[in-house]
């Protein structure tokens, strides 16, 4: 498979990144917030749901940014502990005044980061490395996404 590539402008556009990086692990050091730039990055291994079955499954390193980022908040996030793990459940995105509004990194256990948007400017990419994963992603009911329900 290619290396992939999407980005994002509208909240639909940022639900097919949601999709692609559903159960992406990273640790709270893989997360970079750039206020001059208005920018906010992170880099995770996200697991390649596109693997041909009976593959064994697969992660990828992938980037991703958003753009004109007015603000960030987080909750249940160990800023600290660079080392922490996160598992990136979804992307949620919350219009406001057109185009602006708050997307939202929602991660198991309850864990969120909150992006006051201009406008939604995202992209992710893939950065190259694949490797064979231990197994599926499983996490448990309450761990969805309120609208996964």
């Amino acid at each position: 498979m290619e290396l992939l590539k999407l980005a994002a402008l509208d909240a639909d556009d940022l639900a097919i990144i949601s999709t692609h990086l559903q159960d992406a692990v990273l640790r709270t050091g893989d997360l970079a917030y750039l206020p001059r730039e208005r920018r906010f990055a992170l880099v995770a291994r996200r697991f390649d749901w596109e693997s041909p079955d009976g593959a064994p499954p697969r992660r990828r390193l992938t980037g991703l940014h958003f753009e004109r980022v007015l603000s960030v908040r987080c909750r249940n996030i160990p800023r600290d502990e660079p080392d922490s793990p996160l598992e990136l459940l979804a992307i949620t995105f919350e219009p406001g005044e057109a185009p602006s509004g708050t997307a939202t990194l929602v991660f198991a256990g309850g864990g969120a980061i909150r992006l006051e948007l201009e406008c939604i400017e995202a992209a992710m990419k893939d950065l190259g490395p694949v490797w064979q994963a231990d197994s599926k992603p499983l996490h448990a009911a309450h761990d969805r996404p309120l609208d996964a329900a």
